[in-house]
């Protein structure tokens, strides 16, 4: 069950909601503007990528870390060439919905973006995050180098001894292409704070992050 079936579900639950789940602008169809995003790191800065269900959550956390200049929604982990929103959500390219994050690595490491990402959501869910079902919400959690392998190899064994009782099933992959999804889901929770998704699973799941991360966050994100 993805999440465009599952907001009718939520909605019926706040009864408030139909109207935005049916003719909200998740909806929307909007394809030309989704395309591969080069992997290369401006001077000075670096990319990271990881898939931990619903992107418009997922791009807020990452985006509330100082050192991170910048997050993009768009998918990762498949084999379809220039997916769309609705072609993903049919389960069948192989992609899961994934940040693309461009950071400073004198203000933040590889390793704390990674347990950034495991505070941040459930990693132990086979293909769901939620009310959201499906392999595009599936945790992944990708590398660009063998360093960022094993850093990954070595944080995951860890959070899986100390947090999870060694039920983790994330996947850990190379990063070998990341496609920008639409625009209207960039920045999403900022632009539509009122939509019944955000407001019961997108902001209480921000929430929960915060109650247990002990890094630093950005002023406007605490």
């Amino acid at each position: 069950m993805n999440r465009l079936k599952s907001l009718p579900f939520i909605c019926l639950s706040l009864a408030l909601g139909a109207v935005a789940c049916t003719n909200g602008t998740h909806q929307k169809q909007d394809t030309a503007d989704v395309r591969i995003v080069p992997l290369a790191a401006p001077q000075n800065r670096a990319v990271a990528a990881f898939a931990a269900g619903c992107f418009w959550c997922t791009e807020e956390i990452f985006e509330a870390l100082p050192g991170v200049d910048s997050v993009v929604s768009g998918y990762a982990g498949g084999t379809v060439p220039n997916p769309t929103y609705e072609l993903v959500n049919t389960e069948t390219t192989g992609h899961a919905e994934t940040v693309l994050i461009y950071y400073d690595p004198t203000q933040i490491n590889y390793e704390e973006l990674v347990r950034v990402f495991y505070l941040s959501h459930d990693p132990t869910t086979l293909n769901r995050q939620g009310p959201d079902r499906g392999s595009s919400y599936r945790s992944i959690l990708f590398y660009n180098s063998e360093e960022e392998k094993q850093s990954a190899e070595s944080i995951t064994q860890q959070m899986n001894t100390e947090r999870f009782d060694g039920k983790i099933v994330t996947e850990i992959s190379p990063l070998k292409a990341f496609y920008r999804a639409e625009g209207y889901h960039q920045d999403y929770i900022e632009h539509n704070p009122g939509n019944p998704y955000v407001q019961s699973v997108s902001i209480p799941r921000f929430e929960r992050f915060k109650e247990i991360y002990t890094g630093k966050l950005r002023e406007d994100k605490k």
